[in-house]
């Protein structure tokens, strides 16, 4: 439930509503509106039956969320979020990039890498050092020593870090090095993951499961800002259809309802969602196009030689195409006021 304040309720009349609900056993959180104050009401709303919320000076009305996730959806926050990922802001109008290569194969290749997607304006070096893989015999990643030779390269290049944490075991250790740690696709719905990782105190990459729908998707980030963590950003990867062309089918309509349903940033993988690196570059600027907070691709030294997934990652020079087309649109679409949906 949201209690909607009048315009001109005064800071009194707010904390006169949050002591009703604190005095029901219930958590208030207050949030700025454009013109004016909500405070969204956790917790069983049946405890307030008795408590004439509507009633209270200063309240203009209360507002029940149909949502099974409350947290994450727009009606408990109606202003678009703005998760701060150690100075990086995402969710701001300015798409950020998160690139690198799948896999943390050495230090050599990490530090080339690294310096090849600062050079052309990411934010982010991703990279993964604990690796799920299909099959047990594919290479599983060089775990803590590839831990920190992500953090040296974030010291060498000023780039902050996402990686993936795999088990609840890893948690502390991936914290430790990363700036924001990536939930992945296959542990979407593991729920004691998503709980600890929303105890951890680090912002958090979540990534659609497999086969998630949306709503499914919101309630994994529910289960993450239920726990005190609201700095979630969503990344759409792709699902898993009928087609077998490409490696997923990258569902970009994912972004426009996200943006409608929920105020958390959202961001997409055209790596992952087409497993062709030759798709990256347009699925990129469609994203874009349809309003996705950044992006995040994979690129490798010499995709030849990967360890893992080097059909869908860029080289240096595509990589650097791509950037700079992203660059070109962004700017574009701010110079011409271009707007992607009324949310």
């Amino acid at each position: 439930m949201v209690i909607i304040m009048n315009v001109d309720a005064t800071a009194a009349e707010i904390k006169g509503v949050i002591e009703a609900v604190n005095g029901a056993g219930l958590e208030a959180k207050v949030m700025e509106g454009s013109q004016q104050k909500i405070v969204g009401v956790i917790g069983d709303k049946t405890r307030l039956a008795s408590v004439p919320i509507d009633a209270l000076p200063g309240v203009e009305k209360t507002v029940s969320i149909s949502k099974s996730y409350k947290l994450a959806s727009r009606e408990f926050h109606p202003q678009s979020s703005v998760i701060d990922v150690a100075g990086v802001k995402i969710g701001d109008g300015t798409p950020v990039v998160m690139a690198g290569p799948c896999a943390v194969e050495s230090k050599e290749q990490l530090f080339e890498a690294a310096e090849i997607v600062k050079a052309a304006g990411a934010q982010f070096l991703r990279g993964g050092a604990y690796k799920p893989r299909t099959s047990p015999y594919s290479f599983q990643g060089l775990e803590e020593q590839g831990l920190k030779y992500l953090a040296e390269a974030r010291e060498r290049t000023g780039l902050r870090v996402v990686t993936e944490v795999t088990t609840v075991e890893a948690i502390d250790g991936v914290a430790e090095y990363a700036d924001m740690l990536q939930v992945g696709a296959r542990n979407m719905q593991n729920f004691g993951l998503l709980k600890e990782v929303g105890r951890c105190g680090k912002p958090v990459l979540l990534k659609r499961g497999l086969a998630a729908t949306i709503d499914e998707w919101l309630n994994a980030a529910e289960y993450i800002m239920n726990e005190g963590n609201p700095n979630v950003v969503l990344c759409e990867r792709g699902i898993r259809t009928y087609e077998t062309y490409t490696r997923n089918t990258l569902d970009l309509s994912a972004v426009a309802a996200v943006k409608h349903l929920s105020h958390l940033p959202i961001i997409v993988d055209p790596s992952h969602g087409t497993g062709k690196w030759r798709m990256v570059k347009p699925m990129a600027f469609a994203a874009v196009a349809a309003g996705a907070d950044g992006l995040m691709m994979e690129v490798h030294p010499n995709p030849a030689k990967a360890l893992s997934d080097g059909p869908q990652s860029l080289t240096p020079e595509n990589y650097q195409e791509v950037m700079a087309g992203i660059q070109k649109l962004s700017q574009f679409m701010k110079q011409e006021n271009i707007v992607p949906m009324d949310i």
